[in-house]
């Protein structure tokens, strides 16, 4: 899939990978739709976006809490109402409550992973996914669109110290990736995964420099990934008509 005037929702688009990857998508002419929860940062991302892309290109943006159904459902048919169809999703929206499963030293417990605490990283991630991917699916099928869905993973997702919660998800992100892409091939939908190692944003920027150090030095290639590398990626998932049912993991060598 060329992405020259086709339509692409992305979860998370308010900052972060979201929005680096909306502003990719725009500059090979690609009318973007942004969902986020912040309103604010969702009026500057359009305007970043809008002026990424040429003159051409539609920008709009739509607040929504994704592990809602409701509104999930409701945003989606408005996106397919302005746009005239939706021919991609990057599910990108998630969230941290990272924590130790159990905390203890000596024989005593002093904390535990509170179920909100789990249950908040599951519908974000792991449920949010599934419904903006269901009802993704639901109009490129009935507008008898081509389309490629994309899930943001994690290497994280083979098991993480102090992220239950976060790990599961990402896991099953993956495992729901495969399945949508054997049950949507008949469709002429592609369904592929990203899982990012640690990225360069605002917050690995504020660590401590010993801190970040030690991370950069973990991997072979000597670095953190940006998020330039990621919107690549999913670009190439977008492109490459062979592709479906499969994870990348960019991860500058360290899962090896």
């Amino acid at each position: 899939m060329k992405l020259q005037d086709k339509t692409i929702v992305i979860t998370g688009g308010g900052q972060g990978l979201g929005l680096t990857m909306a502003l990719s998508f725009a500059k090979d002419g690609a009318n973007i739709a942004l969902i986020d929860l912040n309103e604010e940062l969702l009026k500057e991302s359009v305007k970043k976006v809008a002026a990424a892309g040429n003159e051409n290109i539609q920008v709009n943006y739509y607040l929504a809490n994704v592990s809602k159904e409701n509104e999930v459902e409701e945003t989606f048919q408005q996106i397919n109402k302005d746009f005239g169809g939706i021919d991609g999703l990057v599910n990108n929206a998630g969230i941290l409550r990272d924590g130790m499963f159990v905390k203890a030293k000596d024989g005593v417990v002093s904390k535990k992973m509170s179920l909100e605490n789990f249950q908040s990283v599951i519908d974000v991630n792991l449920t949010g996914v599934f419904l903006c991917g269901r009802e993704a699916a639901v109009h490129m099928i009935e507008g008898k669109k081509e389309g490629v869905i994309i899930n943001m993973s994690s290497i994280a997702r083979g098991g993480n110290m102090g992220q239950t919660n976060y790990a599961a998800a990402k896991a099953g992100v993956v495992a729901m990736t495969t399945t949508w892409a054997r049950e949507l091939g008949r469709h002429g939908i592609r369904v592929g995964a990203i899982a990012p190692g640690v990225i360069r944003t605002a917050m690995t920027d504020s660590m401590k420099p010993e801190m970040r150090d030690r991370l950069e030095k973990m991997k072979p290639v000597g670095r953190l990934g940006e998020a330039e590398e990621i919107a690549h990626t999913a670009k190439y998932i977008f492109e490459n008509e062979f592709f479906t049912g499969r994870v990348v993991e960019i991860d500058g060598g360290l899962c090896m």
